[in-house]
């Protein structure tokens, strides 16, 4: 996939901060090879990461519970960093944490201001993402 083409899965950000997941291209139908990019006023991370039909699935679902203000925890099977969506913290918005559990055992966390309609943002993103893969 080239660079001017490339498509953004999930795309969380406000002024300061955001976490991005960019699809870099396609290992085979089943993989997806992409990136987590994670950049705030403070410091800026990024890991590969190889995403699988389930972890679209995985996604799917925590966009519903996001949806009614629950929070989730997306890709804990090791094969990729966790990513939790964190509401009710310490802070008036929702809280993302980046951890590379199976590599560093490094964790990022960012506060992001998300604007009104956010869900329904990702889950058009995702069905992108599911149509060009099943080209």
């Amino acid at each position: 996939m080239a660079e001017d083409t490339v498509v953004e899965l999930v795309h969380l950000a406000d002024h300061e901060n955001s976490v991005v997941i960019r699809v870099l291209g396609y290992s085979d139908p089943d993989e997806i090879d992409a990136e987590v990019v994670i950049t705030s006023t403070f410091c800026n991370g990024r890991l590969s990461l190889c995403l699988a039909s389930n972890d679209l699935d995985d996604w799917a679902k925590a966009l519903d519970d996001l949806a009614v203000g629950r929070s989730v925890c997306w890709m804990t099977d090791m094969r990729n960093p966790e990513i939790n969506i964190e509401f009710n913290t310490q802070f008036s918005v929702p809280l993302i944490t980046v951890e590379d559990v199976q590599g560093s055992g490094t964790a990022m966390a960012v506060p992001v201001d998300l604007p009104d309609g956010w869900v329904e943002e990702q889950r058009k993103r995702l069905e992108h993402i599911r149509q060009l893969s099943s080209k």
